[in-house]
């Protein structure tokens, strides 16, 4: 079983990863040929946190409206694990506050 924090870090390397992709994406919109990517995210197992992979796009051509939104989810997921993660560290100081 993993650890609260390590569910969240697995989510936040999620997070960075859909920011590096699409920010791959954007910088090379303007290249001939050039197919955007996506990121496919997966539970890595019960209480194991997530995967994530890159993969193809499914329609040629990069959109910026569809790369804003996927740098906002980037955004917003970074706060959740960052709660997450907050949260989890309260949880064992509270627990070692208790039984110290």
């Amino acid at each position: 079983m993993s650890s609260p924090a390590a569910i969240a870090q697995s989510g936040l390397q999620t997070a960075g990863l859909r920011l590096q992709v699409s920010a791959h994406n954007i910088a090379n919109m303007n290249t001939p040929g050039f197919a955007p990517q996506r990121v496919s995210e997966a539970s890595a197992g019960p209480l194991s946190g997530v995967s994530a992979q890159v993969v193809p796009g499914d329609q040629p051509g990069v959109s910026l409206e569809q790369e804003a939104i996927e740098q906002m989810a980037a955004r917003l997921a970074f706060k959740a694990n960052v709660f997450a993660l907050r949260s989890a560290q309260d949880t064992t100081g509270t627990l070692l506050n208790v039984f110290a």
